[in-house]
């Protein structure tokens, strides 16, 4: 149970300029015996735009270091949330900078195929939010176009929407489900006042990620809870559609900055749900 249960990377370090989520520069190597000492075995890559091609991820020397570490201390990295691609939608880019941004996606895919990641989540929210039929057109033919490079590097790739259960369902289902699938956000989804049960009856059998996070209605993330999200209700549809991946914490941040304490709360939380709601047979 304990092997499903991962952390977003960044979240057993300090917060950097009050974000609540970025590539931890400083500490990024440190959260690797951090995340050992917690006996937690899964990391989520998180990917900026910002200095993008400096990030460990994307240099051979870097690609060297990560896979040390994970071997040093029994870490695995099985995916990548890709917020480069959320701050810079080569969806909505045109010309030169539309060209450049779809070379960047596929030096991503190479980049993790080389440390061993297998799914990359793709952020359609906020400002890489699909606002129309050409911007969503315009992401399928591309993606449809790469499907045999992805498959080349092994790669997945889960988006995540702020569409309602019936238009996620009808945007994946134009994409090969050997390749593509849905990154269920628990927290996101409660705070636009989607109905769990009803969204994983839609399109379950495409959810190929969950991130774990709770969310006021309306509002922003909060300790695992204390918002709007109904744990019960998801894990126990989850389990009902035969879900068996992975459950990566994508958590409030420790009001005390005790960060260690706090995943180690809400991973015995995830394992009480995990527990109680075991998945079905597919």
């Amino acid at each position: 149970m304990n092997q499903r249960i991962g952390f977003m990377q960044g979240r057993l370090s300090p917060l950097i300029d009050g974000r609540i989520q970025c590539f931890p520069w400083p500490s990024w190597r440190e959260e690797f015996p951090q995340a050992q000492r917690l006996g937690i075995r899964l990391m989520e890559w998180t990917l900026d735009q910002e200095r993008l091609y400096e990030n460990p991820l994307m240099t051979a020397e870097g690609q060297a270091e990560i896979r040390a570490l994970c071997g040093k201390h029994e870490l695995a990295i099985p995916s990548l949330t890709g917020d480069c691609f959320m701050q810079a939608p080569f969806w909505k880019a045109t010309g030169v900078e539309w060209t450049a941004l779809e070379r960047d996606f596929l030096a991503v895919v190479q980049a993790c195929a080389a440390v061993g990641i297998t799914m990359m989540v793709v952020p359609l929210v906020d400002n890489g939010r699909l606002e129309n039929a050409e911007q969503e057109d315009t992401l399928i033919s591309f993606l449809q176009g790469q499907a045999g490079f992805l498959a080349e590097h092994g790669l997945q790739v889960g988006f995540e929407s702020d569409f309602g259960p019936a238009e996620l369902a009808r945007f994946i289902a134009r994409l090969d489900p050997a390749l593509f699938g849905i990154n269920y956000d628990i927290g996101n989804s409660a705070a636009l006042g989607f109905d769990p049960a009803a969204e994983i009856a839609t399109y379950g059998a495409r959810i190929v990620n969950v991130h774990v996070k709770d969310r006021v209605l309306g509002g922003t993330t909060v300790p695992l809870g204390t918002g709007n999200a109904d744990f019960e209700t998801v894990f126990a549809h989850l389990a009902r559609v035969g879900y068996r991946g992975n459950c990566i914490m994508q958590t409030a941040r420790a009001a005390d900055g005790d960060h260690a304490a706090a995943l180690s709360r809400f991973r015995a939380m995830i394992q009480d749900w995990l527990s109680r709601y075991p998945a079905h047979a597919a």
